[in-house]
């Protein structure tokens, strides 16, 4: 494997590639080699970022993938050949690493995650993090541009300790809601069950649910399995939401708990089987950090629905939508914030979420803790959880598309089709682009022109154009794409 394709790994604000053979198609292009070199150069840059020179302490830690044990090794190698200390956290969450780096105790310099979130068992890859939190795709860039042309080298007094971290994680979480809640088991006579399909979030049950009373007999894929036998570990894959409904339903439990694979996402499902995700997830956490801090300004990805604009603005908040991709939105909460708009929450449909009092850290473990505190109080109030979000207005339809650009300039390309999508659509009977947006073209429909919305934008990384639609009304969603396609269809070059 040529080192000069390195580069080639990134995907945004993290490293991803295939590193197993076995699937049709996909030829390995992320090997142990470019691994050690990666976090060589990440040593390299720390030392930079921080104005410190080796040894600096960096925690390391992994998801159940099978190529993860390989991976992690080379990850310490690199950074160990450079003189620095390695905290070997064995598998472990995206989240907890970051929080090794604010620890008291471990305070370490920076955390390196191994981990591709949901994508399939041959994949793999690496996130970055120092006290100051995720690195941002730019850092990405010159980490990996670095690791393209230095030569690796080793510097005595370097040393790897296994460090199993997710204990320590777990009991402050655990602090966290006792805190909260006023109540040593605040969670006693509830009926809780966790899916953690196989990935790292399996602890959430044994060792923060359990010791705060909850019952979690029904809970589904608590072990690690990097092949994912049952099902892939996404809060918005529908059969992974079929299976933590079933148990939520067959266990008549209370409230039922899905993690991805690397805990940075998740979604919670009410005691009727209903999935409180997407829209529904974020309107959750919304609603209780409003009532906290009343008239502060949520952000989230550009594809949420108006019913969600209206819950918020019910609640006296102020929705900020923004970009898709995660880091786009808590970039934008951070700039928010430092520009005097008070901003507690970003978060998008996927799932990924960060909250100010959290490091705005991308986690979903803490989201979930959220929940817990708010269930906790409705519980003792009697209330069950599908109360909790009467006021969200859910649409009668909603619809993606995923449109195909086939030729090489594929940016140019989606910019001339969305230049003209914002003409075509400005003189459409019934239609009204919506302004401000920070992406694509957004239009509102009235009621006779489908009484929902769409969104065309351009893919973050890929040569597609996702059309997304929502109507509040059915048959809606099919008044607006006849419309679209009749003028999508001009694009030859553009295709499902």
């Amino acid at each position: 494997m040529e080192i000069k394709n390195i580069r080639k790994l990134q995907n945004g604000s993290d490293v991803r590639g295939v590193v197993l053979d076995g699937v049709p198609g996909e030829v390995v292009n992320f090997t142990q080699d470019m691994t050690m070199k990666i976090a060589f150069s990440f040593a390299i840059w720390l030392e930079k970022k921080l104005g410190k020179k080796a040894p600096l302490s960096v925690a390391v830690g992994r998801d159940s993938r099978i190529s993860g044990p390989h991976l992690a090794q080379a990850v310490a190698l690199g950074l160990v050949s450079k003189g620095n200390k390695v905290y070997q956290c064995g598998i472990a969450t995206t989240p907890a690493m970051f929080m090794t780096t604010v620890d008291p105790e471990l305070d370490a310099d920076a955390a390196v995650m191994v981990t591709a979130s949901h994508l399939p068992y041959n994949r793999n890859g690496l996130k970055f993090f120092t006290k100051a939190g995720g690195l941002d795709k730019e850092d990405i860039a010159e980490i990996l541009e670095l690791a393209e042309t230095v030569e690796t080298s080793f510097t005595p007094g370097g040393q790897a300790v296994d460090c199993d971290f997710i204990p320590t994680y777990s009991r402050n979480i655990v602090k966290l809601i006792r805190e909260k809640t006023k109540q040593d088991q605040p969670l006693a006579t509830t009926r809780i069950v966790v899916d953690a399909g196989n990935g790292a979030g399996g602890f959430f049950a044994e060792q923060v649910l359990k010791p705060l009373g909850a019952d979690t007999t029904g809970s589904l894929y608590l072990e690690p399995d990097g092949n994912f036998p049952n099902h892939v570990p996404n809060p918005e894959d529908k059969t992974a939401i079929a299976h933590i409904t079933k148990a939520v339903l067959d266990n008549q439990a209370d409230l039922g708990i899905i993690f991805d694979t690397d805990v940075d996402r998740a979604a919670i499902i009410d005691e009727k089987g209903n999935a409180i995700n997407r829209n529904g997830f974020v309107a959750f956490i919304a609603s209780i950090l409003l009532a906290e801090y009343p008239g502060s300004t949520i952000v989230t990805d550009s594809i949420t629905s108006t019913g969600l604009t209206d819950y918020i603005e019910s609640l006296g908040g102020k929705h900020h939508r923004f970009k898709r991709g995660y880091k786009n939105v808590i970039n934008e909460a951070i700039r928010l914030n430092e520009a005097g708009v008070e901003t507690h929450l970003a978060m998008e449909t996927s799932g990924h979420g960060a909250i100010r009092e959290n490091y705005f850290l991308d986690d979903g473990a803490y989201l979930v803790t959220m929940a817990l505190i708010k269930f906790s109080e409705l519980h003792n109030a009697e209330k069950p959880v599908s109360s909790f979000l009467e006021g969200l207005k859910q649409p009668a339809e909603e619809k993606e598309i995923r449109l195909k650009i086939q030729t090489a300039d594929f940016k140019a390309y989606g910019q001339k089709v969305l230049t003209a999508f914002k003409t075509f659509a400005a003189d459409q009977p019934g239609w009204n682009l919506v302004e401000p947006n920070y992406e694509g073209v957004r239009v509102s429909c009235d009621e006779m022109a489908g009484n929902g919305w769409c969104l065309l934008r351009m893919s973050l990384h890929d040569p597609i154009m996702p059309l997304n639609i929502e109507s509040d009304s059915t048959g809606g969603c099919e008044i607006i794409e006849t419309a679209l396609m009749q003028f999508l269809n001009q694009f030859e070059n553009l295709g499902k």
